[in-house]
């Protein structure tokens, strides 16, 4: 479906079109969504922000995502998965993974102020949805912020989280949605890993438009 993360956030930034000319501020949860989240802010001519949301990874799987937290301390957890161990585990965890966007935030940012998006459009961009966890806290975190509107875009989405974020969104704009999901990854020619280096360099040419 896509060539690597510029072109999906080119075709993301043309399926956004009619935000422009709008009072919008675009997040990207780091790091593969700043690659999108650059080229949709640069075409809406809009201001380009990070929400920095950290999952919360299964003790014995610490790649399997049963929840996530965002900088401003929102945790979303699968119930079903997080009652099957011990309360206390899940909740360091998540410690441990909000003292990590903490640190995210100041390593790509330094000491930049979040942008005001009070009465505005929060558009919220990542390379995709598979679990959704990571998605959820950053509208609740979003929302915290008291925008007008927020709206998830993504190029690809598994269909039941797309159901899901749809519902938890004032607007989802997704490009694909397959009847088979196997991984994000899947949906794109190349999906290199995205450094830290890459998020500081994206954020401080976005801070000069």
């Amino acid at each position: 479906m896509f060539q690597d993360r510029i072109d999906a956030g080119k075709k993301l930034a043309q399926a956004l079109s009619g935000y422009r000319d709008k009072p919008v501020v675009v997040y990207a949860l780091p790091r593969g969504g700043v690659v999108l989240g650059a080229e949709v802010a640069h075409s809406l001519s809009a201001p380009l922000d990070l929400v920095v949301v950290r999952k919360v990874g299964h003790p014995l799987q610490p790649e399997y995502a049963i929840g996530a937290v965002a900088e401003g301390g929102n945790v979303i957890r699968n119930r079903s998965e997080a009652a099957t161990w011990d309360t206390r585990a899940f909740d360091n965890a998540a410690e441990v993974a909000l003292s990590e966007a903490k640190r995210q935030r100041k390593l790509f940012l330094d000491d930049r102020d979040p942008v005001p998006v009070e009465n505005k459009i929060a558009i919220i961009v990542d390379d995709g949805l598979a679990t959704g966890y990571t998605m959820l806290a950053a509208i609740e975190e979003i929302r915290k912020r008291h925008p007008q509107k927020a709206v998830v875009a993504v190029p690809v989405a598994a269909p039941d989280i797309a159901e899901n974020i749809r519902a938890q969104a004032d607007d989802l704009v997704v490009l694909h949605i397959p009847r088979l999901f196997v991984a994000v990854g899947a949906f794109y020619d190349r999906f290199d890993q995205v450094s830290d280096d890459d998020v500081i360099a994206l954020m401080k040419a976005a801070a000069v438009w």
